[in-house]
C-alpha cells in the first residue's frame, strides 16, 4: 500500500520535477564560478545544458504517466466514435449536401424523380431536400410534401425531369376484350390524334429538337404514334404515345379514348352485323 502511495506518478511527477529545478539551478551556480575563475563566458553551455534536461524532464514525465494518457487518449477516442455513430445520418445528410452543391443534378424548381418519388424541388439545406409530390399519371401536384434527407441522395439514383415540366412523352393504352380487326379504325385515330396535336406541331417539333442536341440522343416525337397488340391475356391493346404539352396530355388522352369506344362501337356493331347476316344464310 505504503509502496503503491510512494510511485503513484503524481508524486513521482513531483520528485522528478524538484529535481530537475535543483538540477538547474547547481548548472547556474558553476557556470557563473567557472565563468569569474576563468574569465569566459560560458552562458551558452549552461542554455544547452538546461535544454537537454527540460528534454529529458518531457520524456520521463511522459514514460511515468504513459499509462494515464494512453487510457485518456482511449477514452477520447471511445467518445469521438460514439459521438461519430450517434451523429452518423447527420454527417451523411451534410456530406449529400456538398454532393448536390458540387454536382448540381438539380436546382429548386426543377422536377426530380428520387428512388421512387416524384416532385418538384422547393428547397434544398444541410440536412434535407423539400419536394412537393407529383402524380406522373395525371402531371399533377398531389399536395403532398416530401422530405427527402441529403444522405439518401447519394445511394439512390436521381432523374432530372425537367423536361417534362413543360412537354411530356405521354402514353396509354386501352384495352378491349372482343376479337375481330380493328385495323379499319386505325386511319381514322391517326387523322384524329394529328389533328388534335396539329395547334402545337411546330412548337413541339422545336422543342423535341431541343431536347436531342442537348440529350445527344434520338427520342421519339413529336408526331403521334398508334400501335395496336394484344397483352399477356390476349386481349386486344391500343397504344398511344403522344408528344405533347404537359397541361394538354390529359386532355388529349380523353379526346382520343372517346374518338376510339366510339370507332369501337360502330366497328362491333358492323362486325355483329356481318356475323348475323352469315348465320342466316348458313341457316337457310
Amino acid at each position: 500500500m505504503i509502496t503503491d502511495i510512494l510511485l503513484h506518478p503524481f508524486l513521482v511527477s513531483i520528485v522528478m520535477l524538484s529535481f530537475a529545478l535543483g538540477l538547474k539551478v547547481l548548472v547556474d551556480k558553476l557556470a557563473r564560478n567557472r565563468a569569474e575563475k576563468k574569465d569566459k563566458d560560458i552562458r551558452y553551455i549552461a542554455h544547452n545544458i538546461k535544454h537537454f534536461i527540460n528534454f529529458v524532464l518531457v520524456l520521463s514525465l511522459l514514460f511515468v504517466w504513459s499509462t494515464e494518457i494512453q487510457n485518456f487518449a482511449l477514452s477520447i477516442a471511445a467518445f469521438a466514435v460514439a459521438i461519430v455513430l450517434a451523429t452518423r445520418e447527420f454527417i451523411q445528410c451534410v456530406i449529400g449536401f456538398f454532393y448536390l452543391v458540387t454536382t448540381r443534378p438539380f436546382r429548386v424548381g426543377d422536377w426530380v424523380q428520387v428512388g421512387e418519388y416524384y416532385g418538384e424541388v422547393a428547397e434544398t439545406d444541410w440536412i434535407k431536400t423539400t419536394m412537393h409530390e407529383i402524380d406522373m399519371h395525371t402531371y399533377q401536384f398531389s399536395r403532398k410534401t416530401i422530405y427527402i434527407p441529403n444522405n439518401k441522395l447519394i445511394t439512390s439514383p436521381i432523374k432530372n425531369l425537367n423536361y417534362v415540366k413543360r412537354f411530356a412523352t405521354h402514353s396509354f393504352s386501352i384495352v378491349r376484350k372482343e376479337s375481330f380487326n380493328p385495323y379499319p379504325i386505325y386511319d381514322t385515330l391517326s387523322v384524329k390524334a394529328k389533328m388534335y396535336c396539329e395547334e402545337f406541331e411546330e412548337l413541339a417539333t422545336r422543342y423535341n429538337s431541343i431536347i436531342e442536341r442537348k440529350l445527344d440522343a434520338k427520342i421519339s416525337g413529336p408526331a403521334p404514334e398508334i400501335h395496336f397488340g394484344t397483352t399477356e391475356l390476349g386481349e386486344f391493346r391500343a397504344r398511344f404515345t403522344l408528344f405533347c404539352p404537359t397541361e394538354q396530355a390529359l386532355d388529349i388522352e380523353h379526346k382520343l379514348t372517346e374518338c376510339f369506344m366510339a370507332l369501337w362501337y360502330e366497328e362491333e356493331m358492323k362486325h355483329k352485323i356481318a356475323l348475323s347476316e352469315v348465320n342466316n344464310q348458313v341457316t337457310n
